[in-house]
Protein backbone atom coordinates (compact mmCIF):
# COMPACT_ATOMS: atom_id res chain seq x y z
CA UNK A 1 0.00 0.00 0.00
CA UNK A 2 1.33 3.42 -0.98
CA UNK A 3 0.80 6.24 1.49
CA UNK A 4 1.07 9.85 0.32
CA UNK A 5 1.15 12.77 2.77
CA UNK A 6 0.85 16.36 1.56
CA UNK A 7 2.02 19.44 3.40
CA UNK A 8 2.78 23.08 2.74
CA UNK A 9 -0.65 24.50 2.08
CA UNK A 10 -1.92 27.67 3.71
CA UNK A 11 -3.18 31.20 3.24
CA UNK A 12 -1.22 33.61 1.06
CA UNK A 13 -1.88 36.92 -0.65
CA UNK A 14 -2.11 37.17 -4.41
CA UNK A 15 1.36 37.29 -5.92
CA UNK A 16 2.84 35.23 -3.12
CA UNK A 17 4.41 31.77 -3.15
CA UNK A 18 3.94 28.39 -1.53
CA UNK A 19 5.75 25.08 -1.84
CA UNK A 20 3.72 21.91 -1.47
CA UNK A 21 5.39 18.64 -0.53
CA UNK A 22 4.19 15.09 -1.11
CA UNK A 23 6.02 12.49 0.95
CA UNK A 24 5.62 8.88 -0.09
CA UNK A 25 5.84 5.84 2.18
CA UNK A 26 8.43 4.26 -0.06
CA UNK A 27 10.42 4.82 -3.20
CA UNK A 28 8.06 6.99 -5.17
CA UNK A 29 8.88 5.64 -8.59
CA UNK A 30 9.53 1.99 -7.93
CA UNK A 31 6.72 0.74 -5.73
CA UNK A 32 3.56 -0.89 -6.95
CA UNK A 33 4.35 0.00 -10.58
CA UNK A 34 4.06 3.74 -9.96
CA UNK A 35 5.86 5.74 -12.61
CA UNK A 36 4.24 9.16 -12.36
CA UNK A 37 3.31 11.60 -9.60
CA UNK A 38 0.82 14.39 -10.08
CA UNK A 39 -0.67 17.31 -8.23
CA UNK A 40 -4.40 17.78 -8.68
CA UNK A 41 -6.73 20.41 -7.24
CA UNK A 42 -10.44 20.63 -6.54
CA UNK A 43 -12.88 23.36 -5.57
CA UNK A 44 -16.45 22.78 -4.33
CA UNK A 45 -18.80 21.79 -7.12
CA UNK A 46 -16.03 21.17 -9.63
CA UNK A 47 -14.21 18.07 -10.78
CA UNK A 48 -10.68 17.39 -9.65
CA UNK A 49 -8.22 18.71 -12.26
CA UNK A 50 -4.59 18.05 -13.01
CA UNK A 51 -2.20 20.88 -12.11
CA UNK A 52 1.17 19.30 -12.84
CA UNK A 53 2.73 15.87 -13.21
CA UNK A 54 6.19 14.34 -13.36
CA UNK A 55 7.27 10.93 -14.59
CA UNK A 56 10.06 8.68 -13.38
CA UNK A 57 11.99 9.80 -16.46
CA UNK A 58 11.72 13.44 -15.42
CA UNK A 59 9.17 14.51 -18.02
CA UNK A 60 6.72 17.13 -16.80
CA UNK A 61 3.26 18.32 -17.79
CA UNK A 62 1.40 21.44 -16.63
CA UNK A 63 -2.12 22.76 -16.86
CA UNK A 64 -2.14 25.83 -19.10
CA UNK A 65 -3.08 28.35 -16.39
CA UNK A 66 -0.08 27.46 -14.21
CA UNK A 67 2.61 27.29 -16.89
CA UNK A 68 5.43 29.68 -16.06
CA UNK A 69 4.26 30.01 -12.44
CA UNK A 70 4.39 26.46 -11.01
CA UNK A 71 7.25 23.96 -11.04
CA UNK A 72 7.01 20.28 -10.15
CA UNK A 73 10.13 18.41 -9.06
CA UNK A 74 11.11 15.21 -7.30
CA UNK A 75 13.76 14.27 -4.78
CA UNK A 76 13.99 10.51 -5.05
CA UNK A 77 16.41 10.25 -2.14
CA UNK A 78 13.76 11.81 0.10
CA UNK A 79 10.82 10.03 -1.57
CA UNK A 80 9.24 13.44 -1.99
CA UNK A 81 7.66 15.40 -4.83
CA UNK A 82 7.34 19.17 -4.64
CA UNK A 83 5.12 21.76 -6.26
CA UNK A 84 6.62 25.24 -6.16
CA UNK A 85 3.84 27.76 -6.74
CA UNK A 86 4.80 31.35 -7.54
CA UNK A 87 2.72 34.41 -8.43
CA UNK A 88 -0.34 32.80 -6.91
CA UNK A 89 -3.78 34.03 -7.94
CA UNK A 90 -7.17 33.81 -6.21
CA UNK A 91 -8.24 31.27 -8.87
CA UNK A 92 -5.55 28.91 -7.51
CA UNK A 93 -7.56 28.53 -4.30
CA UNK A 94 -8.42 24.84 -3.92
CA UNK A 95 -7.65 21.65 -2.04
CA UNK A 96 -4.52 20.24 -3.64
CA UNK A 97 -4.00 16.49 -3.79
CA UNK A 98 -0.95 14.36 -4.48
CA UNK A 99 -1.55 11.41 -6.79
CA UNK A 100 0.60 8.45 -7.81
CA UNK A 101 0.13 5.80 -10.42
CA UNK A 102 0.75 4.90 -14.02
CA UNK A 103 1.76 7.78 -16.28
CA UNK A 104 -0.94 6.83 -18.77
CA UNK A 105 -3.56 7.99 -16.26
CA UNK A 106 -1.78 10.50 -14.02
CA UNK A 107 -0.25 12.69 -16.73
CA UNK A 108 -3.43 13.01 -18.78
CA UNK A 109 -5.59 14.00 -15.83
CA UNK A 110 -7.46 10.76 -15.20
CA UNK A 111 -5.76 10.16 -11.86
CA UNK A 112 -3.67 7.23 -10.71
CA UNK A 113 -4.38 4.63 -8.10
CA UNK A 114 -3.09 6.37 -4.96
CA UNK A 115 -4.23 9.68 -3.42
CA UNK A 116 -3.14 11.76 -0.48
CA UNK A 117 -5.55 13.42 1.93
CA UNK A 118 -5.18 16.89 0.41
CA UNK A 119 -3.90 20.25 1.59
CA UNK A 120 -5.80 23.54 1.37
CA UNK A 121 -4.34 26.45 -0.59
CA UNK A 122 -6.13 29.78 -0.17
CA UNK A 123 -5.08 32.88 -2.10
CA UNK A 124 -6.58 36.19 -1.02
CA UNK A 125 -6.97 39.12 -3.37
Amino acid sequence: QVKLVESGGGLVQAGGSLRLSCAASGSIFSIFRTNAIGWYRQTPGKERELVAAITSGGNTNYEDSVKGRFTISSDNAKNTVYLQMNNLKPDDTAVHYCNAGQAATVVVGRGGRYWGQGTQVTVSS
